[in-house]
């Protein structure tokens, strides 16, 4: 008994020591380590907290989307670049000033395969932005030696202008908005910020008492010599101007305001591209047309846009104004005496069937799918229609052969509406507008016609008009909500859209619209995959200019994810059967998924200075398109690229570090071989790491390598950091990396076998002492 009780304490007393072997070799060996050892913990804590505080928010919050402007997230990033979001090159050139870094289109691009699904289809439809709007034009990289790589490194930023070798253009978390990468793609096309002109003063305040210190530098100007206005008026709508909050230490107080405050709304706006950022842009490249906009017309012209009367029809449309009582044009609204002309077709006169036609001129297609946009009202009889024809090129280059599209019927809504004819055309053709008097006996008015668009795109799947729209915007409660139509796309799959007028319950301003997507029960559900990933969702709040070109719609886009899920539905991923997770709606009779989006999209303040509220509607586009195949979109690349110091190119990592700074150098590197993974020569003897005394972006605290032991030094807001090799039974620690010290786990085992041998020693030991006295 008394040995089997010493037994049982040596074992316990064995154990202890293990424990405080383990325990104080970690201590001692880990010196500096142990206190960011505390730290990461604490961390790991706050991050545990902040989930459980967000999860006990409940649900429906966890499904409102947030748009942050590129300063916000660069600093959330710990960013510090020039002007906020530009990587300058170790010898800046001004891709306004010098033309040998002005791109020649198009331009070739490369996808890289560690951005999000998200982000690469939000950058396919920027670029559609560019050709619809613009002469620049992008193309997938085919092997040459100038090119823009997109990439997810940390934060949203580019470079300026054509370098002629492989460039990066990062468009990280939270970057995947059309209106930031326009932005990104305008400084990589050679464009500086807005408020760094010349004559800023004359038009903003800097309340620099309010800028974060340290980030005054942001806000510079800089002469004729460095940047060029391009002899356009200063533009407060650019979508290159700065937020009002840019860089602000008080999150209620501005850094930036305008001399005229009528303009403090849509300062750094993130729509679109402006008018003026357009005409500079088309000055900048010389641009004359653009690439996906056949034809256009408000008929504010006599020539009626080269339209042509039909010579084989009944009677023919007026070119009328607005100045005739309840004969307001769409462009204008019936605001501006003689202005706002539109097409009219009486039918309150003549014969019953007679018609009325209107062709375009002769237009030559690039692409096999374009979209005729028009708006329209009927105002006569219920049986008046307005029907759209294609006349084709009869293969003997005679366009003569007539195809039927799409009639529109008359009803008893009088009002302007939107529409949409999806066309396939590939030769040379004329679209046709056709007006039938249905009973002109019981007709008071016509049909109207106006402001027509033809483009190379896709017709949105989904168009909804939210009509008196602005009585919404008023008698609404926060949290209020209006569900769109079902509408289904090209794979089956029904969805609609959810506004709220003054945002949900949650949401901090009632000022602003929250947008929504839901998916619905359909008739095809049976045979569809749930539940439904990798589409992409597109909103867009249509601003109803005439001209497709100046329009700066909101679009709003997210990609169906397994992780969008909730509490509310028992954790099941909300993209699931709708009849399964979702809650039956007796207006639509169907079952409506809990919905994804942005409590508050755009500010009502918006709404009314853009023409976002036309006639007092609301139009919103949808689309949810299958994006898969956009998961594997990277190819390999031949000759030079500029590699970005400090932050982790996707070839090193699938991700990026999250520790890149923007005051990084250049390194001009091989593909195999990229300056931000390759080991540079060791410094042994200098001073501390924070005491360099760097000028400012551009050179590279990196160089030469202030770490020892093959640590690895990365650029971390302007200071170097070294990150130390780790083996199995060896590590380094030390500002420089230069102490090795051995894992606790190795020291551990070595003093825990120690003192088994000693106990072995000594069991030994006792058993032959006590056989001897035996």
């Amino acid at each position: 008994m008394v040995w089997t009780r010493s037994i049982a304490f040596l074992s316990f007393s064995l154990l202890f020591i293990h424990i405080g072997a383990v325990s104080v070799s970690r201590i001692l060996l880990l010196g500096d380590l142990q206190v960011s050892l505390l730290v990461h913990t604490s961390h790991l804590l706050y991050l545990c907290f902040f989930q459980i505080k967000r999860l006990a928010k409940g649900n429906a919050r966890d499904t409102d989307l947030e748009q942050k402007d590129i300063s916000e997230i660069n600093l959330a990033a710990g960013l510090d670049l020039f002007q906020g979001d530009i990587l300058l090159p170790p010898k800046s050139r001004n891709g306004l000033r010098d033309p040998t870094y002005r791109w020649k289109f198009p331009i070739p691009y490369i996808l890289a395969d560690n951005l999000e699904l998200n982000a690469k289809a939000a950058i396919l439809h920027a670029f559609e932005m560019f050709h619809l709007k613009s002469c620049v034009e992008f193309k997938p990289y085919a092997g040459e030696s100038s090119y823009i790589i997109f990439q997810q490194f940390s934060g949203c930023w580019s470079q300026v202008g054509d370098l002629h070798v492989g460039q990066n253009l990062s468009i990280g978390l939270g970057c995947d908005y059309k209106a930031i990468i326009e932005h990104e793609i305008l400084h990589a096309l050679g464009f500086y910020h807005e408020q760094s002109r010349t004559d800023r003063d004359d038009y903003v305040n800097i309340w620099w008492e309010e800028i974060i210190p340290g980030y005054e530098h942001n806000f510079n100007t800089y002469d004729d010599t460095f940047i060029t206005d391009l002899n356009t008026p200063y533009d407060y709508e650019s979508l290159m101007h700065y937020a009002p909050f840019s860089f602000n230490k008080n999150e209620s107080v501005p850094t930036i305001t305008a001399k005229i405050p009528e303009f403090d709304a849509i300062l750094g706006q993130r729509l679109d591209f402006s008018a003026i950022d357009l005409e500079r842009l088309n000055r900048m490249y010389n641009c004359t047309s653009t690439h996906t906009l056949l034809d256009h017309c408000a008929f504010e012209k006599t020539n009626i846009c080269g339209m042509i009367q039909g010579t084989r029809d009944d009677a023919d449309w007026a070119h009328r104004d607005s100045d005739q009582p309840g004969q307001t044009d769409h462009t204008l609204g019936g605001r501006c005496t003689g202005a706002g002309y539109f097409m009219h077709f009486n039918t309150s006169s003549g014969a019953a069937e007679e018609a009325a036609l209107l062709e375009s001129r002769i237009l030559y297609p690039k692409r096999k799918q374009q979209c005729l946009q028009f708006f329209y009202r009927i105002t006569g009889s219920p049986s008046d229609r307005l029907t759209v024809w294609v006349r084709r090129d009869d293969s003997t280059g005679s366009v003569r052969k007539l195809v039927r599209m799409k009639t529109f019927q008359g009803d008893s809504d009088h009002r302007w509406k939107i529409a949409h004819v999806t066309l396939k055309e590939e030769k040379k053709f004329r679209y046709l507008f056709q007006g039938t008097r249905g009973d002109p006996q019981n007709s008071a008015g016509g049909i109207y016609l106006d402001d027509v668009t033809l483009t190379e795109t896709p017709c949105p799947t989904g168009v909804w008009t939210i009509q008196n729209i602005s009585q919404f915007l008023q008698s609404a409660a926060q949290g209020d909500r209006l569900h769109s139509p079902r509408f289904y796309n090209s794979e089956g799959y029904a969805f609609g859209v959810t506004v709220y007028p003054r945002g949900r319950v949650t949401s901090v301003d009632p000022e602003h619209v929250g947008l929504a997507f839901h998916l619905c029960s359909g008739e095809n559900d049976a045979i569809l995959e749930w539940p439904v990933m990798n589409r992409q969702a597109i909103m867009t709040i249509l601003e109803q200019e005439a001209d497709v070109r100046h329009r700066m719609s909101l679009s709003l886009m997210f990609t169906t994810s397994e992780s969008h899920t909730s509490p509310a539905i028992n954790g099941s991923v909300i993209w699931d059967r709708p009849s399964k997770v979702g809650t039956y709606d007796q207006d639509c009779d169907c079952f409506r998924s809990l919905d994804w989006g942005w409590g508050q999209a755009i500010s009502h303040q918006m709404l009314r200075k853009r023409s976002f509220l036309k006639n007092d509607d609301l139009v919103i586009f949808v689309d949810f398109e299958d994006i898969t195949h956009l998961r594997r979109t990277e190819v390999p690349t031949t000759g030079r690229r500029h590699s970005p110091q400090g932050l982790i190119l996707h070839d090193r990592e699938s991700r990026a570090s999250g520790e890149g700074s923007g005051r990084a150098a250049f390194n001009e590197a091989l593909p195999g071989d990229l300056a931000a993974g390759r080991q540079k020569r060791s410094v042994e003897n200098t001073g501390p790491l924070e005491d360099h005394n760097w000028p400012q972006y551009f050179r590279d605290p990196c160089d030469p390598n202030p770490c020892q032991n093959k640590g690895l030094c990365v650029n971390v807001k302007g200071t170097a950091s070294c990150r130390c090799v780790s083996g199995h039974a060896f590590f380094y620690t030390g500002e420089r990396c230069q102490a090795m010290q051995v894992h606790g786990r190795v020291l551990g085992l070595i003093i825990g076998g120690t003192a088994g041998a000693i106990f072995m020693t000594f069991v030994l030991g006792s058993i032959i002492f006590q056989r001897s006295r035996q």
